[in-house]
């Protein structure tokens, strides 16, 4: 990334203030969901997905979650005998230790097989497979397959506690074969109570070569690949989930249908290790609702296009925080020709970059990010209109707390990024909301609180740093565009780390700074 570098020290203090602006004015706009564009190259909008269009927008229908007790077929598990232990069924077939469903209806299963699989080959059927106490494991596969049904529904029992373990290597690897140890060729949903531990040690934990929805349930995935997978959706509408990933955490990967790999998660709780990308959608990713924590990863959040209106998303990156990049190849290179750089009333432009159909939209909830590479990183535009942003980001020099190839509109809620100083990024001239822009001459301490003070001597804002940082960009609406500013370090604060309140008794004054006046620094960045 390349922008300008507009070097302005104050003498005999700590702080040098860079300055340059959010001035013109823009029709601030809010987002309801992730509205972002088809994977295809045509640049055709996709509409957003939201939880209260689930049912009209994937297979998911809550009535699939409520059944006739009466009309279960219960299936006994064991090593050499398994049976149906209630009223007989032609939709059961017992082969050993595989036992094969074929047609629509409910079963219940429950005791445990150590080298044995459930077979789900029922056409166009939906069928409703009960996990009420099972233990299943497979020597040379995966012991849970769908190979054919309209939809497939795996509830976990209340009360019930679930074991799927697959094979360290398949004996079959046909392209179409499975790589995971529950594994889906149809439209599946994971419900219940219950909980559900699924042990992928060849390869991928859950994987749904079509839709994927978890409603409910506590699942936890440990895998040697990824996590969970969906093709042309993976939703999370509620349950905990916990995975740890060799590849990718949670994911949608449907890059040649139009409208698909799109990912929500609405409600419930996500916890994510990753070895590479903690949550990933070809497409839109968007969080409305529940709590997001990617505690380790590569990049934490990617896809196209990326959503934050509600929840709680908290990342932790060795790369990119949130990532917003692939997908399609529609883009055009501003340059400085679109306005918003360097100088004062500049900011907010990636410098000469292709700017490309990618985004980043926050309009509610709370995004958290600790990264060693770029912070919130949008190789098109960002928009923020609500929420609050806090960004954690990079010591060095080669990224940046904030890195937009476009423009980083910010209309609304809060945002504290705070990194290093060599690669500023800052609001563009088409926000309506201003800040402040602080790059300090000498690096502050982790836990160092930075306190902004207005006219009258009160803390507008305090902010503390969970890392080594030398500068910080802060806007919210507490900031009186214009306005002056006195900033101060030390001092106390009401929480360890982000945006908080606090006392400048015992700080150190650093300077003042001037409400919508913002420069920015120049380095190499990477994508």
């Amino acid at each position: 990334m390349r922008s300008f570098r507009t070097s302005l020290s104050v003498a005999a203090v700590a702080l040098a203030i860079s300055l340059a602006g959010c001035s013109t004015a823009a029709t601030s706009s809010t987002s309801t969901g992730s509205t972002g564009t088809t994977g295809t190259s045509t640049g055709t909008t996709q509409q957003a997905v939201t939880a209260g269009t689930i049912e009209e927008d994937t297979h998911y229908d809550s009535d699939d979650l409520t059944w006739d007790a009466a009309t279960e077929v219960a299936i006994s598990l064991s090593d050499g005998g398994s049976k149906v232990t209630s009223s007989s069924s032609t939709g059961v077939a017992v082969d050993g230790n595989t036992v094969t469903i074929s047609t629509a209806g409910t079963y219940r299963f429950s005791g445990s097989l150590s080298d044995g699989q459930i077979v789900v080959a029922a056409g166009e059927d939906t069928v409703r497979i009960i996990l009420d106490g099972v233990e299943l494991g497979n020597s040379s596969g995966s012991p849970f397959v769908v190979q054919s049904a309209d939809e497939a529904i795996v509830y976990l029992a209340d009360g019930s506690t679930n074991t799927l373990t697959d094979a360290t290597s398949y004996a079959d690897q046909g392209e179409d074969a499975p790589n995971a140890a529950l594994y889906s060729m149809a439209d599946l949903t994971i419900a219940g109570t219950g909980s559900l531990t699924v042990n992928g040690k060849s390869n991928d934990g859950i994987v749904s070569k079509d839709g994927l929805v978890m409603a409910a349930g506590k699942v936890t995935v440990d895998a040697v690949d990824d996590g969970i997978r969906g093709k042309d959706y993976t939703v999370l509408l509620d349950g905990a989930y916990q995975v740890t990933a060799g590849g990718d955490g949670v994911k949608a990967d449907n890059e040649t249908d139009e409208g698909r790999g799109w990912l929500l998660v609405s409600g419930g709780s996500l916890t994510v290790n990753a070895g590479d990308d903690g949550v990933k959608a070809f497409n839109t990713l968007t969080v409305s609702g529940g709590s997001v924590t990617v505690a380790e990863s590569e990049e934490g959040l990617e896809a196209q296009h990326i959503a934050i209106t509600g929840g709680e998303v908290s990342v932790t990156a060795n790369d990119d925080g949130v990532n917003a990049s692939g997908g399609s190849s529609t883009s055009t290179d501003t340059g400085a020709a679109a306005g918003g750089m360097g100088g004062p009333g500049g900011g907010g432009m990636g410098g000469g970059e292709t700017v490309g159909d990618y985004t980043v939209d926050v309009s509610g909830g709370t995004l958290t990010i600790n990264s060693e590479g770029d912070g919130l990183d949008s190789n098109g535009n960002a928009t923020i209109s609500g929420g609050t942003v806090v960004v954690n980001g990079p010591t060095n020099d080669g990224n940046g707390a904030l890195d937009v190839n476009g423009e980083l509109t910010v209309t609304g809620g809060t945002v504290a990024a705070a990194g290093s100083a060599g690669m500023a990024v800052t609001p563009a001239t088409s926000s309506t909301q201003s800040g402040v822009q602080l790059t300090f001459s000498s690096s502050l301490s982790a836990g160092t609180p930075v306190h902004i003070v207005d006219s009258a001597g009160a803390v507008v804002a305090t902010f503390v740093t969970t890392k080594t940082s030398a500068s910080l960009v802060y806007s919210s609406s507490a900031i009186t565009d214009g306005a002056t500013y006195t900033v101060y370090t030390g001092g106390s604060a009401d929480a360890d780390a982000g945006v908080t309140t606090g006392s400048i008794s015992g700080a150190e004054e650093q300077g003042t700074v001037t409400a919508g006046e913002y420069t920015q620094a120049q380095g190499p960045g990477r994508r």
